[in-house]
């Protein structure tokens, strides 16, 4: 575990009681670094919904250039995981959050981050939101531009390599937890049904297989859903009507599920 959460943010004067939502996202890959931006959606939640937003640097990404990236590529991607979810563990335990208040979220590569930490910690997360994540760490490299990111996962076609990704891939990987008093968290997955860099099969591949599995649980109570917006691909250049509606579903998603209260 390397633990290094580089941005926290929240209201002025609120309370560290463990009584607020808190919106964990995170990356993770490709060299990328998460670096400060301006989101009005994001001011909306601290603001109206009393949330705490949390960006950790975990490897994989560039913050601490390439040894940074190193240690969360091929063989080491399971420490991409283990960061983010040992951030999820430090709020915890410093009493910003609890774990039924902790909302996951990440896009693409970010995507994969949140499933596969769904998958190995589900009771670490209250809710996920995945973003066109790569789920089918198995087959990501037959469909469109998927071969060129085999710099960062491996190829299943090399036996070693497989041997990596089969542990984590997220379709692969889904289980009821041992734990009765333990559910899956409340899922969101988002996709666009012409998106021909992270394809919607993989998407799709998972909400079919997390409803398969989890339609045998007599404890699971909190949704696993999708949500397919048309005529739109990966997320670049998205129209801003499409932006707010796809960010509005995100939160009253988000709102619904964890019992927040709009605040003024």
């Amino acid at each position: 575990m390397c633990l290094n959460i580089q941005f926290i943010l929240f209201l002025h004067g609120i309370e560290l009681d463990g009584s607020h939502p808190l919106l964990l996202y995170g990356y993770g890959g490709f060299n990328i670094s998460i670096t400060p931006t301006f989101s009005v959606s994001r001011l909306i939640f601290m603001n109206h919904l009393r949330g705490i937003l949390a960006i950790p640097n975990i490897r994989g990404g560039g913050e601490y250039g390439e040894t940074w990236h190193k240690a969360g590529m091929l063989a080491n991607k399971q420490n991409v995981f283990s960061d983010f979810q040992s951030a999820a563990q430090y709020l915890i335990d410093n009493k910003y959050t609890t774990a039924q208040r902790i909302i996951i979220n990440g896009g693409s590569n970010g995507g994969l981050l949140v499933a596969a930490c769904a998958n190995q910690r589900p009771d670490l997360f209250g809710c996920a939101i995945a973003q066109v994540g790569v789920m089918d760490m198995l087959r990501f490299h037959k469909f469109t531009i998927g071969h060129a990111w085999t710099t960062d996962f491996g190829c299943s076609d090399n036996e070693e390599e497989f041997n990596w990704l089969i542990k984590y891939s997220p379709l692969h990987n889904i289980k009821i937890p041992d734990d009765p008093e333990v559910q899956y968290p409340a899922t969101l997955l988002l996709t666009g049904d012409h998106d021909d860099r992270v394809v919607p099969l993989h998407s799709l591949k998972f909400i079919a297989q997390l409803q398969n599995v989890f339609r045998q649980s007599k404890n699971q109570s909190k949704p696993l859903m999708i949500r397919v917006d048309t005529k739109s691909g990966h997320g670049a250049g998205k129209p801003t009507g499409k932006v707010i509606e796809e960010l509005a579903d995100i939160y009253s998603f988000i709102a619904e599920n964890l019992k927040l209260q709009w605040q003024h």
